[in-house]
Protein backbone atom coordinates (compact mmCIF):
# COMPACT_ATOMS: atom_id res chain seq x y z
CA UNK A 1 0.00 0.00 0.00
CA UNK A 2 0.79 3.80 -0.86
CA UNK A 3 0.47 4.90 2.73
CA UNK A 4 1.19 8.58 1.80
CA UNK A 5 -1.96 9.12 0.55
CA UNK A 6 -3.46 8.86 3.78
CA UNK A 7 -0.52 11.56 5.09
CA UNK A 8 -1.13 15.41 4.94
CA UNK A 9 1.92 17.46 3.70
CA UNK A 10 2.51 18.39 7.41
CA UNK A 11 3.09 14.47 8.15
CA UNK A 12 4.48 13.43 5.00
CA UNK A 13 7.62 16.29 5.84
CA UNK A 14 8.11 15.71 9.38
CA UNK A 15 11.36 13.54 10.13
CA UNK A 16 12.93 12.07 13.10
CA UNK A 17 14.87 14.66 15.41
CA UNK A 18 18.41 14.05 15.47
CA UNK A 19 18.71 14.09 19.15
CA UNK A 20 15.82 11.28 19.12
CA UNK A 21 18.30 9.18 16.77
CA UNK A 22 20.85 9.52 18.73
CA UNK A 23 19.32 8.56 22.04
CA UNK A 24 18.23 5.23 20.22
CA UNK A 25 22.07 4.80 19.07
CA UNK A 26 22.57 5.13 22.68
CA UNK A 27 20.44 2.65 23.88
CA UNK A 28 22.15 -0.06 21.55
CA UNK A 29 25.54 1.01 22.24
CA UNK A 30 28.02 -0.88 25.01
CA UNK A 31 29.35 -0.01 28.11
CA UNK A 32 32.63 1.18 26.51
CA UNK A 33 30.16 4.21 24.49
CA UNK A 34 30.73 7.41 25.79
CA UNK A 35 27.61 9.89 24.96
CA UNK A 36 27.94 13.53 25.01
CA UNK A 37 24.42 14.51 23.26
CA UNK A 38 21.23 15.12 25.16
CA UNK A 39 20.55 16.75 28.09
CA UNK A 40 20.03 13.93 30.40
CA UNK A 41 19.51 14.95 34.09
CA UNK A 42 22.11 13.75 36.30
CA UNK A 43 20.82 10.75 38.25
CA UNK A 44 22.49 11.23 41.30
CA UNK A 45 20.34 14.13 41.88
CA UNK A 46 16.57 12.36 41.48
CA UNK A 47 15.12 12.71 44.87
CA UNK A 48 13.66 9.46 44.02
CA UNK A 49 16.02 6.31 44.70
CA UNK A 50 13.11 2.80 45.26
CA UNK A 51 9.76 2.17 45.37
CA UNK A 52 6.95 -0.17 46.47
CA UNK A 53 3.72 -0.69 45.64
CA UNK A 54 1.24 -3.42 46.58
CA UNK A 55 -1.47 -4.99 44.63
CA UNK A 56 -5.22 -5.37 45.39
CA UNK A 57 -3.54 -9.61 46.42
CA UNK A 58 -1.15 -8.10 48.98
CA UNK A 59 1.85 -8.77 46.39
CA UNK A 60 4.13 -6.13 46.39
CA UNK A 61 6.05 -4.67 43.73
CA UNK A 62 9.50 -3.45 44.32
CA UNK A 63 11.34 -0.42 41.98
CA UNK A 64 15.08 -0.41 42.74
CA UNK A 65 17.65 1.94 42.76
CA UNK A 66 18.67 0.88 38.68
CA UNK A 67 15.31 1.03 37.73
CA UNK A 68 13.88 4.31 39.39
CA UNK A 69 16.62 5.44 37.52
CA UNK A 70 15.20 4.41 34.32
CA UNK A 71 11.25 5.47 35.29
CA UNK A 72 13.15 9.23 36.30
CA UNK A 73 15.12 9.45 32.90
CA UNK A 74 14.02 10.13 29.46
CA UNK A 75 13.53 7.01 27.38
CA UNK A 76 12.41 6.71 23.80
CA UNK A 77 9.71 7.37 22.23
CA UNK A 78 8.49 3.63 20.79
CA UNK A 79 8.41 2.65 24.54
CA UNK A 80 9.54 0.91 27.64
CA UNK A 81 11.48 -1.86 25.19
CA UNK A 82 10.55 -5.05 28.05
CA UNK A 83 6.96 -3.35 28.10
CA UNK A 84 7.10 -3.04 24.17
CA UNK A 85 7.90 -6.55 24.04
CA UNK A 86 4.93 -7.17 26.89
CA UNK A 87 1.82 -5.40 24.90
CA UNK A 88 3.31 -7.05 20.94
CA UNK A 89 2.57 -10.89 23.28
CA UNK A 90 -0.74 -9.44 23.78
CA UNK A 91 -1.66 -8.35 20.30
CA UNK A 92 -0.46 -11.56 19.16
CA UNK A 93 -2.37 -13.92 21.96
CA UNK A 94 -5.71 -11.56 21.36
CA UNK A 95 -5.68 -10.70 18.07
CA UNK A 96 -3.35 -12.72 15.96
CA UNK A 97 -2.96 -9.91 13.36
CA UNK A 98 -2.07 -11.20 10.10
CA UNK A 99 1.63 -9.78 8.25
CA UNK A 100 2.64 -9.27 11.58
CA UNK A 101 6.21 -8.33 10.32
CA UNK A 102 4.92 -5.43 8.67
CA UNK A 103 3.53 -3.96 11.77
CA UNK A 104 4.59 -1.64 14.72
CA UNK A 105 3.67 -0.93 18.41
CA UNK A 106 4.03 2.38 20.07
CA UNK A 107 3.07 3.26 23.90
CA UNK A 108 0.82 6.03 24.23
CA UNK A 109 -0.59 8.79 26.28
CA UNK A 110 -3.98 6.37 26.29
CA UNK A 111 -5.92 5.96 23.32
CA UNK A 112 -7.14 9.83 23.11
CA UNK A 113 -3.55 11.16 22.23
CA UNK A 114 -3.41 8.15 20.11
CA UNK A 115 -6.62 9.33 18.28
CA UNK A 116 -5.85 13.31 18.20
CA UNK A 117 -2.30 12.26 16.72
CA UNK A 118 -3.60 9.91 14.22
CA UNK A 119 -6.47 12.57 13.00
CA UNK A 120 -3.50 15.10 12.83
CA UNK A 121 -1.48 12.69 10.42
CA UNK A 122 -3.95 12.07 8.29
CA UNK A 123 -6.20 15.68 7.69
CA UNK A 124 -6.18 18.53 6.08
CA UNK A 125 -8.44 21.36 6.35
CA UNK A 126 -12.04 20.76 4.80
CA UNK A 127 -11.59 17.11 4.30
CA UNK A 128 -14.11 14.59 3.85
CA UNK A 129 -15.01 12.78 7.57
CA UNK A 130 -17.52 9.91 7.92
CA UNK A 131 -19.11 9.83 11.10
CA UNK A 132 -21.57 7.82 12.94
CA UNK A 133 -24.72 8.95 14.48
CA UNK A 134 -24.00 9.03 17.31
CA UNK A 135 -20.28 9.20 17.37
CA UNK A 136 -17.54 9.84 20.33
CA UNK A 137 -17.82 12.82 21.04
CA UNK A 138 -14.12 13.62 21.92
CA UNK A 139 -13.53 12.54 18.14
CA UNK A 140 -16.07 15.57 16.95
CA UNK A 141 -13.98 17.88 19.27
CA UNK A 142 -11.11 16.54 17.64
CA UNK A 143 -12.01 17.09 13.96
CA UNK A 144 -14.15 20.36 14.25
CA UNK A 145 -11.40 22.48 14.24
CA UNK A 146 -10.64 21.16 10.81
CA UNK A 147 -14.09 22.48 9.37
CA UNK A 148 -14.70 18.98 7.89
CA UNK A 149 -17.03 18.16 5.25
CA UNK A 150 -19.37 15.44 7.40
CA UNK A 151 -20.70 12.26 5.73
CA UNK A 152 -23.55 11.16 8.35
CA UNK A 153 -22.98 7.24 8.96
CA UNK A 154 -26.50 5.58 10.10
CA UNK A 155 -26.45 3.23 13.12
CA UNK A 156 -28.86 0.58 14.81
CA UNK A 157 -28.84 -1.58 17.58
CA UNK A 158 -26.04 -3.57 16.61
CA UNK A 159 -23.39 -0.83 15.57
CA UNK A 160 -22.55 0.96 12.39
CA UNK A 161 -25.07 -0.43 9.11
CA UNK A 162 -22.87 -1.23 6.50
CA UNK A 163 -25.35 -0.42 3.84
CA UNK A 164 -25.14 3.25 5.23
CA UNK A 165 -21.53 3.48 4.84
CA UNK A 166 -21.43 2.39 1.04
CA UNK A 167 -24.30 4.53 0.29
CA UNK A 168 -22.50 7.28 1.54
CA UNK A 169 -19.50 6.15 -0.16
CA UNK A 170 -21.21 5.42 -3.46
CA UNK A 171 -20.80 9.17 -4.84
CA UNK A 172 -17.04 8.00 -5.78
CA UNK A 173 -15.94 5.47 -7.81
CA UNK A 174 -14.23 3.21 -6.08
CA UNK A 175 -11.25 2.91 -8.18
CA UNK A 176 -10.65 6.46 -8.88
CA UNK A 177 -11.17 6.71 -4.92
CA UNK A 178 -8.68 4.34 -4.08
CA UNK A 179 -6.09 6.59 -6.00
CA UNK A 180 -7.14 9.80 -5.27
CA UNK A 181 -5.02 11.96 -2.70
CA UNK A 182 -7.68 14.70 -1.71
CA UNK A 183 -11.56 15.27 -1.50
CA UNK A 184 -12.30 11.53 -0.36
CA UNK A 185 -12.85 10.45 3.40
CA UNK A 186 -9.24 8.75 4.22
CA UNK A 187 -10.46 6.71 6.87
CA UNK A 188 -12.92 5.33 9.62
CA UNK A 189 -12.72 5.83 12.92
CA UNK A 190 -14.65 3.00 14.80
CA UNK A 191 -15.73 2.12 18.86
CA UNK A 192 -16.89 -1.11 17.52
CA UNK A 193 -16.54 -2.75 21.40
CA UNK A 194 -18.67 -1.12 24.07
CA UNK A 195 -19.18 1.62 21.88
CA UNK A 196 -19.43 5.01 23.62
CA UNK A 197 -21.98 6.47 24.04
CA UNK A 198 -24.28 3.08 22.54
CA UNK A 199 -22.80 0.41 23.84
CA UNK A 200 -23.32 -1.65 20.99
CA UNK A 201 -20.93 -4.24 20.46
CA UNK A 202 -20.02 -4.95 16.70
CA UNK A 203 -21.43 -8.81 15.60
CA UNK A 204 -18.63 -10.61 13.36
CA UNK A 205 -20.32 -10.52 10.01
CA UNK A 206 -20.81 -7.00 10.44
CA UNK A 207 -17.25 -6.45 11.13
CA UNK A 208 -16.57 -8.56 8.10
CA UNK A 209 -18.51 -6.20 5.84
CA UNK A 210 -17.19 -3.09 6.94
CA UNK A 211 -13.76 -3.79 6.56
CA UNK A 212 -14.39 -5.59 3.05
CA UNK A 213 -16.03 -2.13 2.23
CA UNK A 214 -13.45 -0.31 3.47
CA UNK A 215 -10.97 -2.59 1.72
CA UNK A 216 -12.52 -1.59 -1.64
CA UNK A 217 -12.81 1.83 -0.79
CA UNK A 218 -8.71 2.22 0.38
CA UNK A 219 -9.64 3.44 3.88
CA UNK A 220 -7.74 3.47 6.57
CA UNK A 221 -9.71 2.12 9.70
CA UNK A 222 -8.85 3.81 13.16
CA UNK A 223 -10.31 1.00 16.09
CA UNK A 224 -10.28 3.02 18.99
CA UNK A 225 -11.13 -0.70 21.38
CA UNK A 226 -10.75 0.56 25.31
CA UNK A 227 -13.62 -1.36 26.11
CA UNK A 228 -12.51 -4.93 24.91
CA UNK A 229 -12.24 -6.61 27.84
CA UNK A 230 -15.92 -5.08 28.92
CA UNK A 231 -17.84 -7.75 26.94
CA UNK A 232 -20.48 -8.88 28.72
CA UNK A 233 -20.79 -12.22 27.11
CA UNK A 234 -19.81 -16.00 27.85
CA UNK A 235 -19.23 -16.87 24.13
CA UNK A 236 -16.35 -15.77 22.00
CA UNK A 237 -15.66 -11.79 21.16
CA UNK A 238 -15.91 -10.87 17.56
CA UNK A 239 -12.89 -10.55 16.30
CA UNK A 240 -11.25 -7.16 16.01
CA UNK A 241 -10.54 -5.22 12.92
CA UNK A 242 -7.08 -5.97 13.32
CA UNK A 243 -7.44 -9.87 13.56
CA UNK A 244 -9.48 -9.09 10.02
CA UNK A 245 -7.16 -6.53 8.35
CA UNK A 246 -5.12 -9.03 5.78
CA UNK A 247 -4.43 -5.78 4.12
CA UNK A 248 -2.80 -3.66 6.50
CA UNK A 249 -5.55 -0.81 6.98
CA UNK A 250 -5.87 -1.00 10.74
CA UNK A 251 -4.36 1.32 13.38
CA UNK A 252 -6.14 -0.27 16.61
CA UNK A 253 -5.92 1.89 19.27
CA UNK A 254 -5.67 -0.45 23.36
CA UNK A 255 -6.08 1.28 26.28
CA UNK A 256 -5.32 -0.16 29.91
CA UNK A 257 -7.34 2.99 31.94
CA UNK A 258 -10.73 0.89 32.22
CA UNK A 259 -8.93 -2.57 33.31
CA UNK A 260 -5.95 -0.73 35.67
CA UNK A 261 -6.17 2.62 35.88
CA UNK A 262 -6.68 5.61 33.40
CA UNK A 263 -4.13 7.75 35.89
CA UNK A 264 -1.59 5.80 34.39
CA UNK A 265 -1.79 7.45 30.94
CA UNK A 266 -0.65 4.17 29.48
CA UNK A 267 -2.01 3.16 26.17
CA UNK A 268 -0.80 1.55 22.43
CA UNK A 269 -1.09 1.40 19.22
CA UNK A 270 -0.55 -0.81 16.74
CA UNK A 271 -0.76 -0.86 13.03
CA UNK A 272 0.96 -0.61 9.57
CA UNK A 273 4.90 0.45 10.21
CA UNK A 274 4.85 3.17 8.20
CA UNK A 275 2.21 5.02 9.46
CA UNK A 276 3.29 3.91 12.87
CA UNK A 277 6.47 5.43 12.20
CA UNK A 278 4.83 9.09 11.73
CA UNK A 279 2.88 8.87 15.43
CA UNK A 280 6.12 8.03 16.95
CA UNK A 281 7.38 11.70 14.88
CA UNK A 282 4.24 13.45 16.26
CA UNK A 283 5.28 11.55 19.93
CA UNK A 284 8.59 12.69 19.60
CA UNK A 285 7.27 16.95 19.19
CA UNK A 286 4.31 16.19 21.96
CA UNK A 287 5.37 14.26 24.78
CA UNK A 288 8.46 12.90 23.85
CA UNK A 289 7.22 9.53 25.38
CA UNK A 290 4.71 8.15 27.71
CA UNK A 291 5.90 8.53 31.80
CA UNK A 292 8.64 6.15 32.00
CA UNK A 293 7.38 5.34 35.88
CA UNK A 294 3.83 4.46 34.84
CA UNK A 295 5.26 2.22 31.84
CA UNK A 296 7.76 0.94 34.16
CA UNK A 297 5.12 0.62 36.97
CA UNK A 298 2.93 -0.99 34.44
CA UNK A 299 5.58 -3.56 33.09
CA UNK A 300 5.71 -4.57 36.71
CA UNK A 301 2.28 -5.25 37.17
CA UNK A 302 2.15 -7.54 33.93
CA UNK A 303 5.39 -9.52 35.05
CA UNK A 304 3.99 -10.15 38.47
CA UNK A 305 0.46 -11.41 37.03
CA UNK A 306 1.43 -13.34 34.35
CA UNK A 307 -0.71 -14.50 31.15
CA UNK A 308 -2.69 -16.12 33.24
CA UNK A 309 -3.27 -13.34 36.55
CA UNK A 310 -3.93 -10.99 33.90
CA UNK A 311 -6.66 -13.01 32.33
CA UNK A 312 -7.97 -13.35 35.65
CA UNK A 313 -7.94 -9.95 36.74
CA UNK A 314 -9.82 -8.74 33.25
CA UNK A 315 -12.61 -11.66 34.20
CA UNK A 316 -13.07 -9.91 37.06
CA UNK A 317 -13.53 -6.32 35.92
CA UNK A 318 -15.86 -7.82 33.44
CA UNK A 319 -17.99 -9.34 35.63
CA UNK A 320 -17.92 -6.84 37.99
CA UNK A 321 -19.36 -4.15 35.11
CA UNK A 322 -21.63 -7.02 34.24
CA UNK A 323 -23.48 -7.24 37.48
CA UNK A 324 -23.41 -3.45 37.91
CA UNK A 325 -25.15 -2.65 34.55
CA UNK A 326 -27.53 -5.49 35.07
CA UNK A 327 -28.10 -3.90 38.34
CA UNK A 328 -28.76 -0.44 37.60
CA UNK A 329 -31.02 -1.95 34.45
CA UNK A 330 -33.26 -2.74 37.13
CA UNK A 331 -32.83 0.98 38.60
CA UNK A 332 -34.19 2.10 35.16
CA UNK A 333 -36.81 -0.10 34.56
CA UNK A 334 -38.29 0.96 38.05
CA UNK A 335 -38.53 4.55 37.62
CA UNK A 336 -37.88 4.75 33.59
CA UNK A 337 -39.75 2.62 31.79
CA UNK A 338 -43.03 4.93 31.30
CA UNK A 339 -40.42 7.43 30.51
CA UNK A 340 -37.42 6.40 27.87
CA UNK A 341 -36.66 3.68 25.60
CA UNK A 342 -33.13 1.96 25.77
CA UNK A 343 -31.08 -1.00 24.37
CA UNK A 344 -29.10 -3.04 27.33
CA UNK A 345 -25.77 -2.29 26.61
CA UNK A 346 -23.68 -5.40 25.32
CA UNK A 347 -20.50 -3.64 26.44
CA UNK A 348 -18.77 -1.07 28.38
CA UNK A 349 -19.52 1.71 30.52
CA UNK A 350 -23.04 3.48 29.36
CA UNK A 351 -26.65 3.27 29.14
CA UNK A 352 -27.74 5.23 25.72
CA UNK A 353 -31.37 6.61 26.57
CA UNK A 354 -34.21 7.94 24.21
CA UNK A 355 -36.66 10.26 26.51
CA UNK A 356 -39.84 9.80 25.29
CA UNK A 357 -42.06 13.23 24.67
CA UNK A 358 -39.10 15.17 24.62
CA UNK A 359 -37.50 16.07 21.12
CA UNK A 360 -34.64 17.75 22.86
CA UNK A 361 -33.01 16.96 25.95
CA UNK A 362 -30.52 20.02 26.01
CA UNK A 363 -32.63 22.69 28.07
CA UNK A 364 -33.55 20.24 30.93
CA UNK A 365 -30.21 18.71 31.44
CA UNK A 366 -27.67 22.10 30.66
CA UNK A 367 -30.70 24.80 32.58
CA UNK A 368 -33.11 22.50 34.67
CA UNK A 369 -31.16 19.29 35.67
CA UNK A 370 -28.65 21.62 38.54
CA UNK A 371 -32.32 22.07 40.22
CA UNK A 372 -32.60 18.36 40.73
CA UNK A 373 -28.52 17.94 41.51
CA UNK A 374 -28.41 15.29 38.80
CA UNK A 375 -25.94 15.67 35.96
CA UNK A 376 -26.02 13.31 32.86
CA UNK A 377 -24.54 13.93 29.44
CA UNK A 378 -26.84 15.20 26.87
CA UNK A 379 -26.96 13.24 23.35
CA UNK A 380 -26.37 16.35 21.25
CA UNK A 381 -22.50 16.32 22.36
CA UNK A 382 -22.22 12.77 19.98
CA UNK A 383 -24.17 13.98 17.13
CA UNK A 384 -22.96 15.09 13.64
CA UNK A 385 -24.77 18.58 14.48
CA UNK A 386 -24.89 19.44 18.10
CA UNK A 387 -27.17 21.74 17.26
CA UNK A 388 -29.85 19.59 15.39
CA UNK A 389 -32.47 18.67 18.38
CA UNK A 390 -31.67 15.51 20.26
CA UNK A 391 -33.77 13.32 22.50
CA UNK A 392 -30.68 11.15 23.80
CA UNK A 393 -28.85 11.34 27.52
CA UNK A 394 -25.83 9.05 28.11
CA UNK A 395 -25.67 7.69 31.34
CA UNK A 396 -22.36 6.23 32.80
CA UNK A 397 -23.06 3.23 35.41
CA UNK A 398 -19.33 2.16 36.06
CA UNK A 399 -18.29 4.50 39.03
CA UNK A 400 -21.39 5.33 41.65
CA UNK A 401 -22.97 2.96 43.69
CA UNK A 402 -25.95 1.39 42.25
CA UNK A 403 -27.86 2.93 45.29
CA UNK A 404 -26.73 6.93 44.22
CA UNK A 405 -27.39 5.75 40.38
CA UNK A 406 -31.02 4.53 41.74
CA UNK A 407 -31.97 7.81 43.58
CA UNK A 408 -30.62 9.74 40.27
CA UNK A 409 -32.62 8.00 38.10
CA UNK A 410 -35.58 8.95 40.44
CA UNK A 411 -35.03 12.35 40.30
CA UNK A 412 -34.21 12.11 36.00
CA UNK A 413 -37.99 10.88 36.26
CA UNK A 414 -39.29 14.07 37.95
CA UNK A 415 -36.81 16.30 35.76
CA UNK A 416 -39.25 14.00 32.38
CA UNK A 417 -42.36 14.47 33.72
CA UNK A 418 -41.72 18.04 34.72
CA UNK A 419 -40.11 18.93 31.12
CA UNK A 420 -43.19 17.35 29.24
CA UNK A 421 -45.93 19.42 31.39
CA UNK A 422 -43.31 22.59 30.63
CA UNK A 423 -43.37 21.77 26.60
CA UNK A 424 -47.24 21.33 27.14
CA UNK A 425 -48.04 24.26 28.28
CA UNK A 426 -45.30 26.45 26.20
CA UNK A 427 -47.90 24.74 23.22
CA UNK A 428 -51.06 25.63 24.59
Amino acid sequence: MDYTRFMTDVTKNRKATILRDLFNLQLQGGEDWIYVIGGLPNESLFPLTEGQFTLADRRKIFIDESTMQECLQYGPSSGYPPLVKQLEAMVKKYHDPPRWSERKLLTINGTQDGLANSIAMMMNEGDFVLMENPSYSAFISLIQPYSPRILVLETDERGLIPSSLRAVLSRWNPEEMSKAQKDVPKFLYTNPTGNNPTGTVWPTERRKEIYSICCEYNLIIIEDDPYYFQQYTSEEYPPSFLRLDTECRVIRLDSFSKIIGGGLRTGFATGPEPLIEKLIFYQQMSSQHVSNLSQITLHQILNTWGEDGFERHTEKVKEFYWKKRDAVIACAEKHLSELCEWTVPDGGLFIWMKVKNVPDVWDMIMKRAAAKKVVMVPGNAFMPDSSMPCPYIRVAFSHNPTEKINEAFRRFAEMIREEISINKSTKG
